[in-house]
């Protein structure tokens, strides 16, 4: 008699599972798996145009309940260590989502639970962002486009300059930083990167240098890549920001409060730099007309990973690797490492 199927419960609500599940995962799901989705009776207050409800605590134990696997994505309600009280619990939690660290607690690691986060899937579309703000601002588009929204043509008090070739600064050497990485290769670019925790030898493989906060700093592009940990919290400060070449694009897409938010905006406004913003510090932000008007500033509202196919990639790319860990214990990309937790974004 046939091994029954592991069981597999998808701890999102429907509209979730259709934002971040393609066709084709659902498929492999209902093949490899007994399935146990949650229902709109699962989730918790009414369906938003602006988001997907999460989905409600007090559902995740009956749904959980004899699950080799969970899969679960943003709106999954924190995973508490009592569902593996019994040293039963799920083998395996895959995160269709990026960071875990609000998800699980991580003693959970340490009973030989496989977590898997798709962070290094929308880490790709985040460096798609970060490219396209770079070159969105160093061309000073939102400039040419105020001119012509207002009735203008050619400008002749100043002009776009190239990425290619320029010193590009990289603060912390996360997933994020490595697809820009990736993406700013045939840009022939002197790309540093500052992190304490990055070797020589990575670096060689990645094709940059190391460097420190100040030469980072005299970097005519700097994109920021830490995780939000006591550690980098301030890390760009006033006075690295003061040392930034006048022209300088810089790019925050990770964490708001590893900037010194308000010198950044001071020199923006000032005119001697330009900076992509798509964290704050709080979140949402309140900006003044002032700021809000400035051609010198490209603001976002934290969607800097968040594209339609890359949503849609993130549960197959974690469950591919969570059923090769569950075959074989190889650990794919999206393997999360316990010995990486505490720097972990």
């Amino acid at each position: 008699m046939p091994n029954p199927a592991p069981r597999l419960a998808a701890l999102m609500s429907p509209d979730r599972a259709t934002d971040v599940v393609d066709a084709s995962t659902r498929q492999l799901l209902e093949e490899r798996f007994e399935v146990v989705w949650a229902t709109a009776d699962h989730t918790a207050g009414p369906r938003s145009p602006a988001k997907p409800p999460a989905l409600a605590p007090d559902a995740v134990p009956a749904l959980a309940e004899g699950a080799d696997v969970l899969l679960t994505s943003w709106g999954t309600p924190h995973l508490g260590k009592e569902l593996w009280a019994d040293g039963n619990g799920p083998k395996v939690v895959a995160h269709a989502a990026g960071t875990v660290k609000n998800l699980i607690d991580p003693v959970i690691l340490d009973q030989g639970v496989g977590v898997f986060s798709a962070g290094p899937r929308i880490a790709w579309s985040v460096g798609e962002y970060c490219l396209a703000s770079m070159l969105t601002l160093a061309r000073r588009l939102p400039r040419f486009d105020g001119a012509i929204r207002s009735g203008g043509w050619k400008q002749t008090t100043f002009r776009g300059h190239e990425l290619a070739g320029a010193k590009v600064g990289i603060i912390g050497a996360s997933s994020t930083a490595r697809a820009l990485i990736t993406l700013l290769a045939p840009f022939g670019c002197d790309v540093v990167v500052f992190d304490p925790y990055l070797s020589a030898e990575r670096a060689a493989e990645l094709g940059v240098r190391l460097a420190d906060l100040p030469e980072a700093a005299a970097s005519t592009f700097v994109s920021i890549h830490v995780p939000n940990v006591p550690e980098t919290q301030g890390m760009i400060s006033r006075e690295f920001i003061e040392n930034l070449p006048d022209g300088a694009v810089v790019v925050n897409s990770s964490r708001g409060p590893a900037v010194d938010q308000q010198a950044l905006l001071d020199h923006a406004l000032a005119g001697r730099i330009s900076a992509a913003l798509d964290v704050y510090d709080p979140e949402p932000p309140s900006f003044d007309a002032e700021t809000l008007a400035s051609p010198n500033l490209l603001l976002t509202p934290h969607i800097a990973g968040d594209t339609a196919e890359g949503h849609l990639a993130l549960a197959g790319y974690v469950i591919r690797d969570a059923l090769k860990w569950l075959e074989d214990g190889s650990r794919g990309p999206s393997f999360v490492d316990p010995t990486l937790w505490s720097i972990a974004a």
